[in-house]
């Protein structure tokens, strides 16, 4: 079984050194100076759980499409960042001779509804999603470190297609210290993220803050009480559902168990806004602005986080 990992961040070098760990043929695709750094200096794991370190020998890194042979891959992990989907949809499709005939996609991202890029050009039983709430950090070019664990990663489909061809990279992933799972009620655990996501990453890079700090100021927290409403609102108007019946009942878990949790975690919406790269606000709250819209819910405090994250954007160089 051969595996491509599109996006060689710390996400990507995270699951590609888990995957290697149990003696996986994987292969990666990177930038041009991210795929330097791999070829002379091999790629780590580090943080939370068991460390891995891999020499450029054992694995591949191709810097473009063009480079991968025919009929290589079984497996295409999209472990980038949302603002690519639609270029990677566009570009496997493109170069549909990189895959093997039983071919699967598996996108690990923020955010809900990133399937949907790749939906225009693939099956939907080719195209899969994972719920990653593991936190991921990148050190250094070629090193992942594991800085927060709260839940297991989450496998599966939001189209109801047959999922059981992925507990073997779940098997491999859990075997590398980090439980993976399959579930066939995916939607329910990315719409858990959203809430988690929508909440802290945009409001923490506004203010600099971890998402514990967020907490102890009465503003903030309104702010997020408010961001929470308007998504129940809007999953109880739409075809979606979650794991908590109302707003009231996710505040008690989210306040108590999983902020603490992750007290000191700068989001990687902040990470993006201090590299000065677009963050993937898109499909996070923009996502539950575009669903307020089409559902006829209020959604103007994400609406007014969104903007804020969109005017600080506004001030990168392309």
């Amino acid at each position: 079984m051969k595996i491509l990992i599109i996006g060689s961040g710390s996400v990507g070098i995270g699951l590609g050194t888990s995957l290697l760990s149990q003696n996986a043929d994987v292969s990666f695709l990177a930038s041009k100076n991210t795929a330097c750094e791999m070829k002379s200096k091999g790629i780590k794991r580090v943080g939370l759980f068991t460390h891995y370190s891999f020499t450029p020998e054992e694995f591949k890194v191709y810097e473009s499409y063009s480079e991968i042979p025919d009929s290589e891959f079984d497996f295409i992990l999209v472990a980038s960042k949302t603002t690519a989907n639609e270029n990677i949809a566009e570009m496997l499709d493109s170069y549909r001779n990189i895959l093997k005939d039983d071919f699967t996609i598996l996108i690990c991202q923020n955010g809900f509804g990133n399937d949907e890029a790749y939906l225009r050009y693939f099956r939907t039983d080719e195209v899969y999603c994972a719920r990653i709430i593991t936190g991921f950090t990148r050190p250094e070019r070629n090193m992942s470190e594991v800085t927060v664990y709260t839940e297991p990663i989450l496998l599966g489909s939001l189209q109801n297609e047959d999922i059981s061809h992925l507990q073997v990279i779940a098997d491999m992933i859990t075997a590398s210290g980090i439980s993976c799972e399959l579930t066939e009620e995916l939607d329910k655990y990315l719409w858990a993220k959203m809430l988690y996501n929508c909440t802290l990453n945009p409001l923490g890079a506004i203010l600099d803050v971890t998402y514990g700090k967020l907490t102890e100021n009465e503003y903030s927290t309104e702010l997020m009480n408010r961001i929470i409403d308007e998504i129940f609102n809007v999953i109880n108007a739409s075809p979606y559902t979650t794991l908590w019946v109302s707003a009231d009942d996710y505040r008690k878990v989210f306040y108590k168990k999983l902020v603490p949790d992750t007290y000191n975690h700068y989001s990687s919406t902040h990470q993006d806004i201090k590299r000065e790269i677009k963050t993937e606000i898109d499909t996070l709250n923009g996502k539950v602005i575009e669903l307020g819209e089409k559902y006829g819910v209020d959604v103007s405090t994400n609406r007014i986080i969104y903007n804020l994250i969109k005017a600080i954007e506004s001030e990168f160089s392309d």
